[in-house]
């Protein structure tokens, strides 16, 4: 009987820790990107001057929402805190895909990558995160 659990079980460990690279890799990539937009907004702000008179935003408010975004890139990256910091990604990208259907740019490259880094935010979440998993099952 002991044989039959075991062969049972190492598929599925190994699945389980598919599943926690593949988060981990996901989450890597969101907090990546994140991190890059806060610091270009923080540092380098005339490099998306044309995109902020575009959607309509002030220059000035690089120096807030800056912050913002790392912010909430670091909720993300700690595992305390992930899920706060996934809400609060998925708002700030909800914001982004908003302004650029307000300004007519429905399914422009900016709003799909601000949707797959909100779809990849809550994949590598529920991939790295058993607590996750639990609230919502996928499969039974």
């Amino acid at each position: 009987m002991s044989e039959t659990l075991n062969r049972h079980q190492v598929p599925e460990t190994m699945t389980l820790h598919r599943a926690l690279w593949a988060g981990r890799i996901m989450s890597a990539f969101v907090v990546i990107a994140l991190v890059a937009d806060g610091t270009i907004q923080l540092f380098a702000p005339a490099q998306i001057a044309s995109v902020l008179q575009e959607t309509g935003f002030a220059m000035d408010l690089t120096r807030v929402v800056g912050p913002i975004i790392l912010a909430c890139a670091i909720l993300y990256a700690n595992p305390a805190t992930a899920v706060l910091g996934a809400i609060l990604v998925t708002g700030f990208l909800g914001g982004a895909i908003c302004a650029h259907v307000r300004i007519g740019e429905l399914g422009s490259p900016p709003e799909i990558i601000s949707l797959l880094l909100g779809a990849m935010t809550w994949g590598g979440l529920y991939a790295r995160d058993p607590r996750i998993r639990a609230v919502l099952p996928l499969i039974r």
